[in-house]
């Protein structure tokens, strides 16, 4: 069960804390981990390292390091591939990540965190979900945000994938059955003698 993401710039500054557990993980963590990573492991690319306390799983990718921590046992490659999801998730939705547009689109990416974890698990991680639950950012939306005040993007309702046993496909899909038809073909060789 993962207590807490973080997203780390190249600096080691923390440009969004989602804390995902009544347990709150102490920002200092942060710290140890840039720390550690400048005196032991500069150009390690392991991506688990274990504190004192803490067990602390990191995925790098364009200048954005995407730092999970928990204090129980737990299997390391959930959190390094729901770091990988969270990744590929903002990549879809922002573009290019780097500080400048995470630190611009701070709301859309703590609402994403939000819904891709639930009290510690990984829940909501396919995009086609997250589309209809989050909006993608616009001018538009940024303009109305400014001069209402409001910063709201969470869509009005449930989307339609969440209901289906694929949750990957769109809904709108020409064949939504999942039928396969197959041709059998016997043949029998055999030697026969009086």
């Amino acid at each position: 069960m993962l207590q807490c993401v973080f997203l780390l710039s190249d600096s080691g500054e923390v440009m969004v804390e989602k804390q995902m557990t009544a347990h709150r993980v102490d920002r200092a963590i942060c710290g140890w981990f840039w720390e550690y990573v400048l005196a032991h492991a500069a150009g390690d690319p392991s991506k688990v390292v274990v504190s004192p306390t803490h067990y602390l799983f990191r995925v790098y990718r364009s200048g954005v390091t995407f730092l999970a921590c928990t204090q129980v046992e737990m299997p390391p490659l959930m959190a390094i591939e729901f770091l990988s999801r969270v990744a590929d998730v903002l990549t879809d939705y922002l573009g290019d990540i780097n500080e400048d547009t995470i630190k611009d689109n701070f709301v859309i990416v703590y609402q994403i965190l939000d819904e891709m974890m639930d009290n510690g698990f990984p829940l909501t991680t396919e995009p086609n979900i997250l589309k209809e639950l989050v909006a993608q950012p616009n001018m538009v939306s940024k303009m109305l945000n400014v001069m209402t005040g409001k910063s709201s993007t969470i869509g009005s309702k449930l989307p339609d994938a969440t209901a289906s046993f694929v949750p990957w496909r769109t809904t709108i899909v020409k064949d939504a059955s999942n039928e396969v038809y197959v041709n059998i073909v016997e043949e029998l060789d055999a030697c026969v003698n009086r």
